[in-house]
């Protein structure tokens, strides 16, 4: 079995497999919650669009421009992650204390924010947006850098994740909590941990570094999490990425098929390369069906088709119960060849439906946490 000591060889140095991967901001999506502290709700709730009769001033028609970006950020989260969750960016930060030290919020939107968090004790700024987030809702980072980097008793970090997309989530999941750990045993105090929305890089950040570092049971940390804040993290990214770090990792190649002769374009989307992006399908002539092939890593994995430009998913193959809001997805289960071995049961047992660490594991997982490189 491979183990911990043997991860950072599987991984090549420095972690290329971790490395952040840049989305193009064409195809960029995000999950959008409302969600407020009392703190925050008594001077955010008055801003609300005005009917006006004649011309509008410029700052009426920038208000018109970020409600409208809103909304079309919560129409993309209902096709990207079926969960009628809405983030109005108009109305500004907002955040709930998960934990005493631990808060999940929104992404900071100017550097008067940065005096906010300082006020009610926060120490680290953990920011997992890459920079077409930032770019989409106008967020100067750099002005918030600067301000934050005026002060000794707060420090603004950057781990990027690409938004709705499990994998990266899953790969970059390691380096990124270990970055966190690093950085809450040099400050102290509160972490805030936000990516645009804060509903699910953000918490499965946290849910991550509560499980691994905090000692929670995976389930009893979410429970505990949506208590508090609603939000949607991706629970299969951080199981997976547990057994990544105590198992290592092996590939599987995989093939999907599409058949119908009469489309003249198949697409995937999800699996492995997130929602965000398509990978074209090829037509076999002798098999009269268009097909993929794909080398996969140990996990669960979700996807669908697009044919002709027309969003679908194939019943001949593993499909996912109907949600909420009407969607469904294939998927594929990729698993070790031998379900026998010590390995894979570790990878089984981390991956089910309530997981939990041993002692020895939890302790494996710290200590690989506080070895990573800190240069990505």
């Amino acid at each position: 079995m491979n183990c911990l000591q043997n991860f950072p060889r599987i991984y090549a140095s420095p972690f290329e497999l971790f490395k952040p991967h840049e989305a193009k901001s064409s195809s960029f999506v995000h999950m959008m919650p409302v969600m407020m502290d009392a703190t925050d709700l008594d001077f955010r709730r008055s801003v609300v669009l005005k009917a006006v009769s004649g011309s509008k001033s410029s700052s009426e028609m920038n208000e018109v421009a970020e409600e409208k970006k809103s909304d079309e950020y919560s129409d993309t989260m209902t096709e990207a992650m079926g969960a009628s969750l809405t983030y109005r960016h108009e109305l500004g930060i907002n955040y709930n204390f998960i934990r005493p030290d631990l808060i999940v919020g929104s992404c900071l939107q100017s550097p008067a924010d940065v005096d906010k968090l300082r006020s009610i004790g926060v120490r680290t700024i953990f920011c997992l947006q890459q920079d077409p987030d930032l770019q989409y809702f106008g967020v100067d980072i750099n002005a918030i850098q600067k301000y934050a980097e005026k002060f000794t008793d707060i420090e603004h970090i950057r781990a990027e994740i690409r938004d709705f997309d499990g994998f990266d989530l899953r790969m970059r999941l390691p380096v990124v909590v270990s970055k966190l750990y690093k950085a809450i045993n040099r400050n102290g105090g509160i972490a805030y941990i936000h990516c645009t929305a804060g509903m699910g890089r953000a918490p499965a950040v946290a849910l991550a570094y509560m499980y691994w570092v905090q000692g929670y049971k995976l389930n009893e940390a979410h429970r505990l999490l949506l208590s508090k804040r609603s939000c949607c993290p991706k629970l299969d990214a951080i199981k997976s990425a547990t057994a990544d770090i105590l198992t290592g990792l092996e590939k599987k190649s995989i093939t999907l098929k599409w058949k119908d002769q009469s489309c003249t374009n198949v697409e995937i989307s999800g699996l492995d390369v997130g929602w965000g992006q398509k990978v074209p399908l090829k037509f076999n002539k002798e098999q009269n069906a268009w097909s993929l092939q794909r080398e996969l890593m140990e996990g669960r994995y979700e996807y669908k088709y697009i044919v002709d430009g027309e969003w679908t998913y194939n019943k001949n193959e593993l499909v996912t119960p109907t949600n909420n809001d009407g969607h469904t997805n294939n998927y594929v289960e990729v698993s070790a060849d031998d379900p026998d071995s010590d390995r894979a049961q570790v990878r089984k047992r981390l991956t089910g439906e309530d997981p939990d660490l041993t002692t020895i594991e939890r302790t494996k997982i710290r200590k690989f946490l506080e070895e990573v490189s800190d240069h990505e």
